[in-house]
């Protein structure tokens, strides 16, 4: 997996900072478009573990910090759930001009709701996958609820969110309250993958089936068990990359199982399949090698380096029982 630094604009001309991942051995098969969670950026882990794990199974992913998050340019107070989507939009246009139009958007928690909103404006989108999202942006409002009176009555607030403070304006939370994303949904006509945890205190999982009632198919639901919110733990974040790369193949029509690698002596053929799981031949005899979850693989069988001390050890015992 290669991951290359990026810039573009916004429609206010002010810049925005990306993240290209790319699979490192091959032309990507697609590329999808990333839409993080609410205040996070595109450096948080679920959105890092999640795109490169897309990389690593030939989908090229570009996630980028809205309008005044992260390292990209702008006031967040300026910024509300329409600017996100425009970013969207700005972003899938950038694609499109220097290297593919996205065919995938994925969109985690308010993000999740971003790429169902823009996916209806980017012709080129043909698949949306949300990661615990709001059934209704205006969720978002109980991050804030102690200042809203504060926020109506004066037009702004200083709010702690996720231990930072932002400025918030009137107008973002008049732009989440105008939203009618129920139309949205229904009017999506694009496949539709839902993955939501029933464990998830910040997002309950009641939106998620608000999301898939209003939804039209074909639409998917994934439970992912035990996660938190933010993906959290590193295997969850992984787990929601592959599955996701497994339904995007298929409403996408893209081919995942790589060519078999011939070693120069004829002897060993290893033939790559999902993740790093490796099928061997070895003087006619079948062997598996993978890596564990914990580093991208499926722990579907011993790693190179176990392999290795196992053959040591082998000719080892081979050896003591030719002398004894």
């Amino acid at each position: 997996m290669m991951t290359q630094k990026i810039e573009f604009k916004n429609s206010n001309n002010e810049k925005l900072a990306a993240l290209l991942d790319l699979p490192i051995d091959r032309k990507p098969m697609a590329y999808a478009l990333f839409a993080h969670c609410f205040t996070c950026t595109k450096n948080n882990m679920a959105a890092t573990r999640i795109s490169r794990t897309l990389a690593q199974e030939g989908i090229a992913v570009l996630r980028f910090d809205f309008t005044g998050l992260g390292a990209s340019e702008g006031e967040f107070s300026n910024s509300n759930f329409s600017s996100n989507v425009d970013d969207l939009e700005r972003a899938a246009d950038f694609m499109a001009r220097e290297f593919q139009a996205p065919a995938l958007l994925i969109g985690h928690s308010l993000g999740g709701a971003a790429v169902i909103q823009a996916a209806t404006k980017i012709v080129s989108v043909r698949a949306v996958i949300t990661i615990a999202a709001p059934s209704d942006p205006s969720h978002v409002l109980h991050h804030f609820a102690e200042q809203k009176n504060e926020i109506i009555q004066t037009g702004e607030a200083m709010v702690d969110l996720a231990g930072r403070s932002f400025k918030v304006k009137k107008q973002f939370l008049d732009d989440l309250e105008a939203s009618r994303f129920e139309e949205k949904i229904a009017g999506l006509k694009k496949p539709l993958l839902i993955m939501h945890s029933p464990f998830d205190k910040i997002v309950s999982i009641d939106n998620a089936a608000n999301i898939f009632k209003a939804a039209k198919h074909p639409k998917s639901f994934i439970s992912l068990d035990t996660a938190d919110h933010l993906l959290s733990n590193e295997q969850d974040a992984v787990y929601v990359g592959m599955t996701a790369a497994t339904w995007a193949c298929k409403f996408l029509g893209l081919r995942r199982k790589d060519p078999a690698v011939i070693h120069a002596d004829n002897k060993v053929i290893a033939s790559i399949e999902k993740g790093f799981r490796t099928e061997i031949i070895a003087n006619g005899h079948a062997l598996i090698a993978d890596e564990p979850v914990s580093v991208g693989g499926t722990n579907t069988g011993p790693s190179p380096y176990d392999l290795l001390v196992a053959g040591v050890g082998a000719c080892t015992a081979m050896t003591l029982r030719m002398y004894a």
